[in-house]
């Protein structure tokens, strides 16, 4: 109730407005970018998913430049370089990673980390989006549930051989995500996204994922403590 009374007041042309979504959406437009690379590498690193993969890098380029749309249309510049620091470590542990040859690594930051954030994002931002964003993210939203999926289908049918580098790479990722979840909480807040309903949403979704997977709910709970204690 508490977020409905706070979108009927607000104000998609005003300078705080304005100022807050200058960044929230520089994220999603980076993220996109990310996850476009970040695909386009994992193609590289699973030849045999290598059509699969394109085809999910080329989502992501499209998702792009819809949320390169929805700053136009409100006339806000996005903050690029603040995303991109934002961002900066999930970036440096894929690309070291993907170096390494860690598939299973790489593939829990792109297709579980950063596939659930942007999911647990876009859930909450649709019911406070302007008119023209949220059609453009409703259908970006239902693109990012396939990519997910591919992530959960290859990692379940190599569970038992995957399970302590996935366990190795949440500890290490997860408490990334809630640094960068505390670091938006004010220009979320100025969308009228609020923080406890984002780490809500994301927490379903990686835990769902990581159920999906192969892990037990004992696992889940142990697993998502890593990043309840960078909160």
């Amino acid at each position: 109730m508490q977020q409905l009374v706070a979108q009927s007041e607000l104000d998609f042309h005003s300078e705080t407005y304005k100022n807050a979504y200058s960044r929230i959406n520089a994220i999603v437009i980076e993220g996109e970018q990310e996850a476009h690379e970040n695909y386009i590498k994992l193609a590289e690193l699973l030849p045999e998913n290598q059509q699969e993969l394109i085809r999910l890098s080329k989502m992501e380029s499209r998702h792009k430049k819809g949320f390169e749309a929805c700053g136009r249309n409100l006339q806000v510049t996005p903050d690029m370089d603040f995303a991109r620091q934002f961002f900066a470590g999930l970036h440096q542990n894929f690309q070291t990673a993907a170096a390494e040859g860690k598939v299973v690594t790489c593939l829990l930051i792109q297709s579980l980390i950063i596939e659930c954030f942007a999911i647990a994002a876009y859930n909450q931002y649709i019911p406070v989006a302007d008119a023209f964003a949220r059609k453009i993210t409703e259908g970006v939203v239902k693109d990012e549930y396939s990519h997910l999926n591919f992530g959960e289908v290859w990692l379940k049918e190599h569970f038992e051989e995957s399970k302590v580098e996935l366990e190795e790479a949440n500890r290490q990722n997860l408490p990334i995500v809630w640094r960068m979840l505390n670091e938006v909480e004010d220009d979320a807040e100025n969308l009228a996204m609020e923080k406890e309903a984002l780490v809500e949403d994301f927490m379903i979704q990686y835990g769902e994922a990581l159920s999906n997977i192969g892990f037990s709910t004992r696992d889940i709970m142990r697993l998502s403590a890593y990043g309840l204690r960078a909160a």
